[in-house]
This record gives structure tokens, sequence and C-alpha cells, in this order.
């Protein structure tokens, strides 16, 4: 019985001394969290130093969890790394906000994850002016992949004589740029054309519209974009439609000009059907890739019209604008159409030949004096 005793005395102390050895294994979080802006527009630098006992855990990996988002975010966005120093994006005209902490794991812990506490920082840009000074309705097209248009209207307290500029960065560029076409209206700037930005696809776009007048200070606009997401091509081209010999309808189209990847489009179409006296409606029947669509030969005798357009499909995009419709369009007559522009043919060649008899006859008739009949007659 004491032997027993003995035995699971051992057996708990054992236990205890490894719950005890890892439950005290622990790590202190880094230090000296930073946020500062390097005037990009949005992408700050964020960087921590290593936790102060980082030295002791040699046969364990020191990772770090870093999490950052804008004020009033419901996520945050996470990365995993070794790294003491990251460059973030943020909306600029929010509080930016991050926090890290150390993650211990190895033979130091049993194989088992040891997390610090976390630290904190945050950034804001002081922020001047009245948030009704701020510019308005502003929005960005990328046309066929070639420029960028950005356009807004000037803010509710803007006075006049306000001056607008629109700088823009993104990786790759040493410092923000600053737009040198302007787009004017009664000598203010309201929008703004960038070309040759090929480079900055599939990158963030940090663009600032900010402004100046004075004795009076106004709210800059912040904005981050990628320009896949706003790009939209012209109409495609080349829209021919055919009958085939089983007297399907096959429509084809060429994509657009620019410099807008073929393999990123998808196309829409449309047909008009003619019903009767009612208006003609438009019907979408296809929404893909390819550029050719038939019609069966069922649907076709009731098409009037045919259109396209196109955008930037899932594969190259989170989302992008249509095209404009294409201007093409033909007509279809319908079955019994056909059958009276036959038959109005045959009756027109029909009365063309009695009225052609009829003329020789009386031209072959002479006078009682066997001299011909007056010319007046007209044969």
């Amino acid at each position: 019985m004491a032997h027993q005793r003995i035995c699971v005395f051992a057996v708990i102390l054992v236990w205890g001394c490894l719950a005890s050895s890892s439950y005290h294994t622990s790590v202190a979080p880094p230090q000296d969290l930073q946020i500062t802006d390097p005037g990009l527009l949005g992408s700050l630098d964020v960087e921590w130093k290593p936790p102060l006992n980082v030295q002791t855990f040699n046969e364990c990996t020191v990772k770090y969890k870093f999490e950052y988002r804008n004020a009033g975010d419901r996520d945050w966005k996470v990365i995993f790394t070794r790294k003491l120093k990251f460059r973030v994006g943020f909306d600029l005209s929010r509080t930016a906000e991050a926090k890290v902490q150390t993650l211990l794991e190895g033979r130091c812990t049993d194989d088992v994850e040891v997390q610090s506490e976390w630290i904190h920082a945050t950034f804001q840009v002081p922020l001047q002016g009245k948030l009704e000074s701020e510019v308005k309705d502003f929005h960005c097209i990328y046309h066929d992949w070639e420029y960028l248009k950005c356009t807004w209207q000037p803010g509710l307290l803007a006075p006049r004589g306000v001056h607008y500029g629109l700088y823009y960065w993104y990786e790759g560029l040493d410092h923000a740029e600053q737009c040198d076409d302007y787009i004017q209206d009664h000598g203010i700037n309201i929008g703004c054309m960038l070309q040759n930005l090929s480079q900055a696809e599939y990158k963030d776009l940090t663009i600032c519209v900010n402004g100046s007048a004075a004795a009076t200070l106004l709210r800059p606009l912040y904005v981050t974009v990628r320009l896949q997401n706003l790009a939209k091509p012209s109409p495609p081209e080349g829209l021919v439609v055919s009958v085939s010999g089983s007297e399907e309808l096959r429509v084809t189209w060429s994509p657009p000009g620019g410099e807008t990847p073929p393999q990123c489009l998808e196309y829409e179409l449309q047909l008009a059907e003619d019903r009767g006296d009612a208006k003609a409606a438009w019907e979408s029947v296809s929404t893909q890739m390819e550029t050719a669509f038939t019609i069966p030969r069922a649907n076709q005798s009731r098409v009037s019209c045919v259109r396209v357009r196109g955008r930037t499909n899932n594969f190259c995009a989170d989302q992008g604008f249509w095209s404009e419709w294409t201007q093409e369009c033909f007509s279809v007559s319908r079955k019994e159409d056909k059958q009276l522009f036959i038959l109005v043919p045959v009756i027109l060649s029909f009365s063309c030949s009695l009225i052609i008899f009829m003329l020789i006859g009386q031209c072959k008739k002479r006078s009682p004096a066997g001299k011909p009949l007056p010319s007046s007659v007209g044969c």
C-alpha cells in the first residue's frame, strides 16, 4: 500500500514539474513599436525591436504576429513574420492602428507555442479643415488599360479661386508624384489624366487630392485603388451577323482596340425581339469569354437586333466597368414577312409580262390602208 502511494506521488511530482516547466516558459513582447509616415500618401512604415530576453531561447524559433487596420474597420489584417519592419497601406483620413506580439516555439517550450502580450501603436495625420471642405464625387476609370481619368467636384465649403492638386504613389516610385495633365472647369482643376501606369497594375495606387485657398483650410481626400478594378474597355469591334447553312444566325466580333488584354475580357450579348406592335425589348442571352455566338433556328426569326459589350473578367480583376454597347444593328424579317417578300416579286413579274404582251399585240395591228399606226401609239 505504501509502495503504491509512493508511485502515485512520484507520477504526480513528475507531471507537476513538466507542467510547471511549460507553464513558466514565457517570452516578453517586442519593444518600441512605431508607425512613421514616409510621405507616400498612406503607405506607412511599421517597425519594432526584438524582446529583451530573446537571446535566452536558442533552442526555439522566435516569430512575430503583426496585425493592422484603420480605426472603425471590423477585421485586422494579419501577418506572421520574422521581420522587424513592414510598409503597409492605410487610409490616412482615419487613425492607423497596429499591434504585434512575440511567438515562441521549439524545444525550449516542448514544441508548444508561447505567446507574449500585445503591444500597440497608432498614427493619425493632423486633419485640417472641415469634412465638408473635402472634394466630392471623386471617381476614376482606367480606360482601355491605357490611361486613368479621375474627376471630382469642389467641396461644399470650398471658396472661389480654390486650387486643387492630385498626387499619387505606387510601389516602385521613389516619391509621390503630382498630376501634370489636369482637367479644368472655369480655371479650377476638377480632374486629372494619368498616363503610363502599367507598372502600377495589380498594386495599391494611393491618391491624394488636396486643395488650397486664401485664409481657408481644406480637408484632403485620400484614396487607395487597384487599376484593374477600374478598367473600362472600348466597345467590341467588327460585329458581324451571318446566316449559316442550317439557317442559324452566327454572331461574331473582335476584342476592342487599346491595351486591354484580350484574355481578360468577358462579353454580354443581348438580342432585341420583334413582338409585333409592342416595342422591342432587349434580352441578355449570353455572358461569355468567347467572341462568337450562334442563335438557334427556332429563335432567329424573332430577332430584330443584336448588340455586344465587354468588361474585365473575374480572372483578371475583382470588378470592372462595362464598355458601351456596339452600335451595329441589323434586321431579320419574320417568317410571314419572308413569304410576302417572295410573293410580291412573282405578282409584279406576272403583271409586267401581261402588259408587255398586250402592247406587242397592239403594235402588230395595222391601219385599214395597210399603213402603220401613228407613232403616238407608243410601241
